[in-house]
């Protein structure tokens, strides 16, 4: 499970809560309080229109980011495999988010 702590207009004030089985994962430092760059229209004037679009695929997102997820599996004993790498980027993706996506800064 991966919830984004904040809502509405102070979303960048929030962080990470992930878990596995119901144990809480540490993210490492530079990854608990950033979005992730996982794909998704995040345009708050746009939020249908896919020339807002950014981010990474499913497979481009975890290879890019394979360095941090492979020891974060192995301290959290998540089994490293396509279908649990499938689940985190799928996890994290309902819940990702980029500056300005909420509107409150505009």
């Amino acid at each position: 499970m991966a919830t984004w702590s904040k809502q509405g207009h102070t979303i960048c004030l929030g962080h990470w809560e992930i878990s596995y089985h119901g144990q809480p994962i540490e993210l490492p430092p530079t990854k608990r309080d950033e979005e992730m760059g996982t794909f998704g229209i995040y345009s708050y004037l746009y939020p249908d229109d896919p020339d807002f679009a950014e981010g990474l695929e499913e497979d481009e997102w975890i290879l890019e980011n394979m360095e941090w997820i492979a020891p974060l599996f192995e301290e959290s004993g998540i089994p490293l495999d396509e279908k649990h790498l499938g689940w985190f980027y799928q996890a994290i993706n309902m819940e990702d988010w980029r500056c300005g996506s909420c509107g409150g800064c505009i």
